[in-house]
Order: structure tokens, then C-alpha cells, then sequence
């Protein structure tokens, strides 16, 4: 996988286990929190995710245990997930500050007064 095929589901799942292993309801949660709820992963999707990435090599199965008759897998992310990752945050990061970069721009060149306009017409 390049970063260039990383889709934000995926992004969101390496970032969740950038900081240490997680069992798939706690990737789950994490992946909420760091999209400020926009991304609700199921867990079919997670574990489906989850499968792909680990026969990527971007994630490993870390332990397994069982917590009230319930098996609960934890998963890591691998140093080829964090390279991945920082690639793709890199790539999302240079990506913004070009928008960013271009707004201000158009912001600039427009009549004062208009600034909101501009935007509002023209940022969707």
C-alpha cells in the first residue's frame, strides 16, 4: 500500500494504535475521538480493516486475552505502519498548507468587505 491509496478509515485505524496497542472496541472509540465523531467504524469494518492491514504488514496482532468469556485481540502498529502513517500525514499536512496557502491568497485579492463572500461562494 502507498500512501497515496490510504483511505481515512485506514488512516484513522493506524492513528489510533500509533500510541500503543488496542483492542478492536478500543480502536474502535479512539478512531471516534480522533475524527471528533465523524468516522463510526463498525465492527465488521474494523476487523476486516484490521485482517488487511496485518496481512500488510502495517499491523500485527499484539495479544490476545480473555475478559468475561470474551476473547479480545490487541493489535500494534508495525514500523512499517508508523512509516505509512508519517507518510501520509505528511503528505495530508503538505496538502492543507497548500489550501490554506491558496485561500489566503484569494482572500487578499478580494475587495474588502467581500472576504466572507468570496469564501462562502467559492471554499466548498
Amino acid at each position: 500500500m502507498t500512501d497515496e491509496d490510504m483511505r481515512e478509515p485506514t488512516f484513522l485505524v493506524l492513528a489510533a494504535l500509533a500510541d500503543g496497542p488496542r483492542h478492536g472496541y478500543g480502536v474502535i472509540q479512539e478512531v471516534e475521538t480522533i475524527s471528533k465523531g465523524r468516522v463510526r467504524l463498525r465492527a465488521g469494518t474494523l476487523y476486516a480493516a484490521l485482517d488487511r492491514l496485518t496481512a500488510d504488514g502495517l499491523v500485527r496482532r499484539e495479544r490476545e486475552e480473555v475478559v468475561a468469556g470474551r476473547l479480545r485481540r490487541y493489535y500494534e502498529l508495525t514500523d512499517e505502519g508508523a512509516v505509512a502513517l508519517a507518510a501520509q500525514a505528511d503528505r495530508l499536512r503538505a496538502n492543507a498548507e497548500e489550501a490554506s496557502r491558496r485561500l489566503l491568497t484569494r482572500t487578499r485579492s478580494v475587495t474588502p468587505g467581500r472576504a466572507g463572500t468570496a469564501l462562502a461562494g467559492g471554499a466548498a
